[in-house]
């Protein structure tokens, strides 16, 4: 059967060769979904691609190398997946990178390179998802375009040190996430926002110390990291019918670490 012509809904996240989006592609692909990957790393993406392949089937997997920062790049994949999937129902903008440096010594390059790709790349990939979505919209019943998430951070709600150039940028989707939201909605294309805590990737694994998964314990009221997959569920649940009258929302999945101030420790030590 050619792709083009199935009726199963087809979501595209980027980033999604590791982390937090394979855990969503794993989400849509167990929930009777096709997935679109668009990713910067080929090499990963490649070996991800073959896996899902392997447990889904070719027709419901498309991987695509693209850096989504890129304009041209950004056009050419969304063709791509037009013309083998004919449809986009969900789009989860994921692909994130980060700088930790001080603000005096964070390079005007630095400084472009999140931005790029955490702000840029969630602005074009969803005007090149949008015309796609409203597409479908026009031959579905209920009018309903699609929805989009971003994946921002908890460091878009709470500032920290050492993040000027990711923080911002992830503060900046979560405002990017309400323009979108207003516009779209209009058109029945909902948008709403995912700020994760915490969570066990090999990014996390790469930049916390030991000493700064302490601090984190101490801070997060569930006393421990999250997981792709819980990540994944809460993206998945936005994309859902479920959530069919939520947008333009920020929905932080981060074990209550936004909602705490000091004391945790003492409370712990205290709690009988």
């Amino acid at each position: 059967m050619n792709p083009n012509t199935s009726s199963q809904p087809v979501a595209v996240v980027t980033g999604g060769a590791r982390g937090i989006g394979l855990a969503c592609a794993r989400w849509f692909l167990t929930h009777d979904q096709r997935v679109a990957l668009i990713d910067i790393d080929s090499a990963t993406l490649a070996r991800t691609v073959a896996e899902l392949v392997a447990a889904a089937g070719e027709a419901r997997v498309q991987g695509i190398h693209a850096d989504v920062s890129q304009p041209a790049q950004v056009a050419d994949a969304f063709a791509r997946i037009d013309a083998r999937c004919g449809r986009v129902d969900a789009l989860v903008n994921n692909a994130g990178v980060a700088v930790f440096k001080r603000i005096g010594d964070t390079s005007w390059d630095d400084w472009r390179h999140v931005l790029g790709t955490n702000l840029d790349g969630p602005f074009l990939c969803t005007q090149a998802a949008v015309p796609i979505m409203l597409r479908g919209a026009r031959d579905r019943s209920d009018g309903r375009g699609g929805a989009v998430v971003n994946i921002a951070s908890i460091s878009g709600l709470r500032a920290s040190t050492m993040r000027v150039a990711y923080g911002t940028s992830k503060g900046a989707i979560i405002h990017l996430t309400k323009q979108q939201a207003i516009e779209l909605g209009n058109a029945g294309i909902r948008v709403n926002c995912v700020a994760p805590g915490p969570v066990d990737t090999e990014m996390s694994k790469l930049v916390h110390t030991v000493a700064i998964r302490s601090d984190y314990y101490d801070a997060i009221p569930l006393n421990r990291y999250g997981t792709t997959e819980e990540i994944a569920e809460a993206v998945g649940w936005l994309c859902s019918p479920a959530a069919s009258y939520v947008n333009g929302q920020t929905l932080a999945a981060d074990g209550g670490f936004d909602a705490s101030g000091v004391g945790l420790p003492t409370l712990r030590r205290t709690a009988s």
